[in-house]
């Protein structure tokens, strides 16, 4: 339903009690819905199960392999940031790098990768190139960025 507002309000976007509005068309539209849960799926459940495993597996990393990934996270924002302010968005830290950098090993080789019960120890027996940021750029993992090469702590 389109909504109306008094007081000089065009639109708003955002959950009230049981009800959600949107703001379309730069705030000249805005339309309302009851709000509903969704229905929870086993995809649901098993990227449950993968974030919760990865999260475990990055706390359980060398401190030397963290350090490692927030260098790459604060160079990346250096050297990956849009031109245009426009296109302007915050840069990913580094848990969101390392979720994304496991998708992508596990994209590579799905038949022997499972992001629901892989360890630390599976990283080094398998060799992956997720031991090391500098491989994992190099193995394309990871966006490119101007220096990467010294990023060489092992995960374990």
């Amino acid at each position: 339903m389109k909504m109306y507002f008094k007081y000089g309000y065009s639109a708003f976007s955002g959950m009230l009690d049981q009800l959600v509005c949107q703001a379309w068309f730069d705030g000249r539209l805005c339309l309302g819905r009851r709000f509903t849960y969704p229905e929870l799926t086993g995809n649901n459940e098993h990227i449950g199960l993968v974030g919760k495993n990865l999260t475990s597996v990055y706390d359980n990393a060398s401190p030397t392999y963290i350090q490692d990934l927030k260098k790459y996270c604060q160079r990346n924002k250096k050297d990956n940031m849009p031109r245009n302010i426009d296109l302007y968005h915050p840069m990913p830290g580094p848990l969101p790098i390392f979720i994304k950098m496991m998708f992508a090993w596990y994209k590579s080789d799905p038949e022997h990768v499972d992001l629901t019960t892989v360890t630390i120890a599976d990283i080094v027996a398998l060799d992956a190139d997720v031991q090391t940021i500098a491989s994992a750029v190099t193995a394309g993992f990871l966006p490119k960025i101007k220096v990467y090469l010294d990023l060489t702590s092992g995960i374990q």
